[in-house]
């Protein structure tokens, strides 16, 4: 894993990736129980593969110099989960409690998540220095080397304007 200062954006985005792998284990090792105890019943599949991805973006966060993206993923993950978990709100079922719990357990932490990655955003643009072009031109030598360089320049026969486009001069 790569080395980061520890300051409180560094120390939350390791303290989410960690929770990232084992929420996603659970999805992954226990889709059946998670879905039936959601009100999700029929999407273990999903669960499952949402499980990957949070495993996934946990690893990134931990394992990068800059965790910045993979937390901006985990906001978009978030969003993924919300959609899902709003679905086993629906239903007369006595577990949709369980989905309203999860999800707004899920709220809580994309707030995190979204403070996260604006704190690390914030830290990013304040250490980056603009580059300065004060002392730049554009010009491959000073203007006045380069003044009079063009003057023999013949445009090429495939760029003129073929003689029918061109514009009807009377003959004198």
């Amino acid at each position: 894993m790569a080395k980061r200062r520890n300051t409180r954006p560094d120390a939350l985005a390791q303290g989410l990736g960690w929770f990232s792998i084992g929420i996603g284990l659970v999805e992954m090792l226990a889709p059946h129980a998670l879905a039936r105890g959601l009100n999700l019943r029929g999407n273990e599949r999903l669960l499952a593969s949402y499980g990957v991805r949070e495993v996934a973006t946990g690893i990134g966060i931990l394992a990068s110099r800059d965790p910045e993206p993979w937390i901006w993923g985990r906001v978009a993950g978030d969003a993924l989960d919300i959609g899902t978990l709003a679905t086993g709100l629906d239903g007369h079922d006595d577990r949709r409690e369980g989905a309203g719990i999860a999800l707004a357990a899920v709220l809580g932490v994309t707030v995190l998540d979204v403070l996260c990655a604006s704190s690390l955003r914030a830290r990013r643009r304040a250490r980056a220095v603009p580059p300065d072009y004060s002392r730049r031109s554009g010009l491959p030598r000073p203007p006045e080397a380069m003044r009079g360089a063009a003057r023999d320049f013949e445009v090429p026969a495939d760029m003129r304007t073929p003689e029918p486009l061109r514009p009807w001069v009377p003959a004198a």
